[in-house]
């Protein structure tokens, strides 16, 4: 009841509102409205050992290599689609510095994946890095506000210093699959020291997953230094497509 009353004098001058909508949440919500979140696109892909997410990347990491691969499992809390508020999410969390928001959303993804027996022996989350000149101006990672999240529910370790962007690739959204694929090849490596070795499943975390460019580029970083059998999958906020 206290918590309610200081939330109500709280809206008085810092005014909530829904990310999706943008009207005032009842005292009972937060950052998204009962309305909005009934109608949240998800995934459900937690659930599903395969799913065109997982299909998607695991073509991409495939076709690259010689030896058979661990199937990479993926998931994302909903569908990003560009025509409707649901875009904010993520939208909010990357360029707005939304990150209690983003906090929020992260923890109704990490509670799906810990629910999930796909997951459950997940010991280390690694987020997709940021070229140092992004980070600097926008003064954190997404992928790691997200990946913390789900390390802390999953109790398993928090590695955001494994990865490093090596080059400012520029914006993805207009290019094609191949043109994706091309943009960020060659722009993650690992740290110096950077060893995976007894790890049995890794989880790479982004803020969006639209063709897998990305985070295959990511996966063949991390399968260098892991164990041959170690499973690399991924999570994401969002998932562009259906």
């Amino acid at each position: 009841m206290v918590a309610y009353v200081g939330r109500a004098v709280l809206d008085l001058f810092i005014p909530r509102l829904c990310v999706v909508c943008g009207r005032p949440p009842s005292l009972h919500e937060d950052h998204i409205c009962l309305d909005c979140l009934a109608d949240l696109p998800r995934t459900y892909y937690s659930k599903m050992p395969r799913n065109k997410m997982a299909d998607r990347l695991n073509a991409l990491i495939q076709r690259d290599l010689k030896d058979p691969e661990p199937y990479s499992y993926a998931t994302a809390l909903f569908y990003y689609r560009a025509s409707t508020g649901y875009r904010d999410i993520t939208k909010g969390l990357k360029y707005r510095g939304d990150i209690s928001s983003g906090k929020h959303f992260s923890r109704m993804l990490a509670e799906e994946i810990a629910g999930s027996g796909l997951y459950s022996d997940v010991d280390a989350v690694i987020p997709v890095p940021l070229h140092w000149t992004r980070r600097w101006s926008r003064g954190y990672n997404q992928a790691e506000v997200i990946g913390m999240t789900i390390a802390r529910c999953l109790g398993a370790k928090f590695a955001p210093r494994i990865l490093q962007r090596q080059r400012r690739t520029k914006t993805q959204t207009k290019l094609s699959v191949e043109g994706k694929v091309a943009n960020v090849k060659g722009a993650f490596r690992s740290r110096k020291g950077a060893d995976l070795s007894g790890f049995r499943h890794i989880l790479l975390v982004d803020d969006v997953f639209t063709t897998g460019a990305t985070a295959g580029s990511c996966h063949r970083i991390l399968r260098a230094i892991s164990d041959p059998g170690t499973r690399i999958s991924v999570a994401a906020l969002a998932c562009v497509g259906d």
